[in-house]
């Protein structure tokens, strides 16, 4: 979670730079639902092979990505801090399909370099810098860092962790299996326009119609779930009609609101931290930031079965508000990125151009 947004920051050309990240993303979500998928099929077998054939399937995948890793050129801007300029120059060449002569190749590596040498001239990096006044250094790494708190804190995981239990008072009717299959499709479906949109809307804009169109979701889903839901453990038989239709407007927004992260806050924060941080510090501030987001991935994973067992579906409520703070954040602290390279993010943040 860490390096590969690193790698990719490092090796994409700029004209793809968005799109590298969403099918990044696009890889993810569409590991986790072929998971769930194997998991539908195997949990009916059985003994011990329900089991044995996911865990299996794991270590096949982890082979395959193995074997992928030796045919993955260095990072230029690595090779170039090491001392390998003529290597640099080649996979540079091989990344944007020209020669080795070309001009975008020359002025890249030039590029490069010169931000390399100036990053290094301090000696090596330590953590604190991540948070000096230097470039900015201190926004951007608490950029990434609370943009990772928000994304986690939005309400998607949320469905992806308990969204059985909470459909099934919905009234569902379906297995969790089933239903953790669904999400993981809606995800997949509403991944892939972002492919798109990633480049035509921008970063900005994507994070920020994302919170804003989540919120509305977030919103009904708590207003109509706690008015017409039926209380956790009713039999669905005993569900009354005001149950079901409360439950169809639930189970609806929820899926809208699956898809909308999809294709706005899933893969765009990638994309924003993969070109945000200068080569001296990216490792490090990249780290900090995926750090956040496993922090709050705990901390949401552990108290949402004991929010929800005190307030119900009113817990949207806490993803409304995040999502309403998500969006003023990223309207005031979150500049545009698009289109730009990491030399003239540096730049950007030096400038001290206000973000709107």
């Amino acid at each position: 979670s860490a390096i590969v947004p690193l790698y990719n920051g490092e090796t994409a050309p700029k004209a793809i730079h968005g799109t590298i990240f969403v099918i990044y993303q696009v890889q993810i979500i569409s590991g986790i639902f072929l998971s769930y998928l194997f998991e539908l099929g195997s949990h009916t077998i059985n003994n011990s092979t329900s089991w044995h054939l996911p865990i299996g399937l794991q270590m096949v995948w982890g082979i395959i990505l193995l074997s992928g890793m030796f045919f993955l050129p260095e990072s230029p801007r690595h090779l170039l801090g090491t001392g390998r300029g003529d290597e640099a120059r080649k996979v540079v060449a091989e990344l944007n399909g020209v020669p080795e002569d070309d001009l975008l190749v020359i002025e890249t590596v030039e590029e490069l370099d010169f931000a390399i040498r100036a990053e290094n001239e301090g000696g090596k990096a330590t953590w604190l810098e991540c948070f000096s006044t230097r470039n900015a250094l201190w926004r951007r790494t608490i950029n990434g860092m609370m943009l990772q708190f928000i994304q986690q804190l939005n309400g998607q995981n949320f469905y992806y962790y308990y969204g059985d239990t909470f459909f099934q008072s919905a009234g569902a009717g379906l297995s969790p299996y089933i239903i953790q299959t669904v999400l993981g499709a809606v995800s997949v479906v509403g991944t892939l326009p972002a492919l798109y949109f990633i480049e035509t809307w921008g970063r900005r804009k994507s994070l920020l119609l994302g919170a804003s169109m989540q919120a509305v979701c977030a919103l009904i889903v708590a207003a109509v779930g706690h008015a017409t839901l039926a209380p956790t453990g009713t039999p669905t038989s005993a569900l009354t009609a005001r149950n079901r239709a409360g439950g169809d407007v639930v189970i609806t927004f929820a899926v809208f609101q699956v898809f909308i992260f999809g294709t706005t806050w899933g893969p765009t924060l990638w994309v924003y931290l993969g070109e945000s941080f200068p080569v001296r510090v990216r490792l490090k501030s990249i780290a900090l930031c995926s750090a956040s987001n496993w922090f709050w991935n705990f901390m949401l994973s552990f108290f949402s079965p004991r929010i929800v067992d005190q307030i119900g579906p009113l817990i949207m409520l806490v993803f409304f508000g995040m999502l309403v703070f998500g969006y003023i954040y990223v309207y005031f602290a979150i500049p545009e990125t698009k289109g730009l390279t990491l030399e003239e993010v540096d730049e950007l943040y030096r400038s001290g151009i206000a973000p709107w």
